[in-house]
């Protein structure tokens, strides 16, 4: 492992010289400029850690030649441009943070297929937009989150019975459709769709899951909130501001 924790300035060119490098971990400094294309000689490299830095620029596609990498996180920069549809071709990855940068346009239509597993994505609060690709309804994301974005459109693609998926967090998008017509995974633990434009009503099944957080406020949901499950254990304010939402734990009566 290589922690450097007095380095600032750029990530020096020297950081390929460490060949038997399988985890980078530079969290946390004053970091600026971009990832030097020297980090393509570590072929054993399996984590990236570089979050909380001032690092800026697109993200380099040559790292997409580092095929050992497991773990991409780039959280907490600057940086800007699409979300490199090159993700696609790292085999091995399992997990991209990107949350907190300044990246824009949508998401990838080449997210519907990945050559390895299906990685977990954390994309919230970049300027990301547009629709989401149909081709991502065939796609298994153990946790996607999109949060605090400008996406717009459907987003039932990311849910279906026989998901895997443990983790949706949609919420402060633009993302319009009928929950009333999802079908939800066993496996799913939290859900947050809070700030949309979601409409319909709420699914009986949402009392078959184990839910530990849950947020639907600030949408257009209709109808009595189904009892049972752990639906009447979240706080009111996680069902409010709909249209015409009713039943616990709102006090609004049915």
């Amino acid at each position: 492992m290589a922690n450097y924790r007095t380095l600032y300035g750029q990530i020096p060119d020297q950081i390929g010289d460490l060949l038997e490098l399988r985890t980078l971990e530079m969290s946390h400094m004053k970091l600026t400029g971009n990832i030097p294309r020297t980090i393509t000689k570590l072929k054993h490299l399996v984590f990236i850690f570089l979050r909380w830095n001032k690092l800026s620029g697109p993200i380099p596609d040559y790292i997409s030649e580092l095929k050992s990498v497991t773990f991409l996180d780039i959280s907490f920069n600057k940086f800007t441009g699409p979300i490199p549809g090159w993700l696609t071709q790292m085999p091995k990855l399992q997990t991209f943070q990107a949350d907190n940068n300044s990246l824009t346009g949508p998401v990838p239509n080449s997210f519907g297929s990945f050559v390895g597993s299906v990685p977990n994505l954390f994309l919230k609060n970049n300027k990301l937009s547009g629709k989401i690709p149909e081709s991502l309804s065939k796609m298994d994301f153990q946790a996607v989150v999109l949060k605090g974005n400008g996406f717009t459109g459907d987003g039932s693609m990311f849910f279906g019975g026989n998901k895997r998926t443990v983790q949706v967090d949609l919420s402060r998008n633009l993302f319009e459709f009928d929950l009333s017509k999802i079908k939800f995974g066993k496996s799913l633990a939290m859900l947050d769709l809070s700030h949309n434009r979601i409409f319909g009503t709420l699914p009986r099944e949402l009392t078959q899951l184990r839910l530990e957080r849950f947020n639907i406020s600030y949408n257009r949901l209709c109808g009595k909130i189904p009892r049972g499950g752990q639906l009447q254990t979240f706080k009111s304010y996680e069902f409010a501001e709909n249209r015409c939402l009713c039943g616990s734990p709102l006090k609004k009566a049915c």
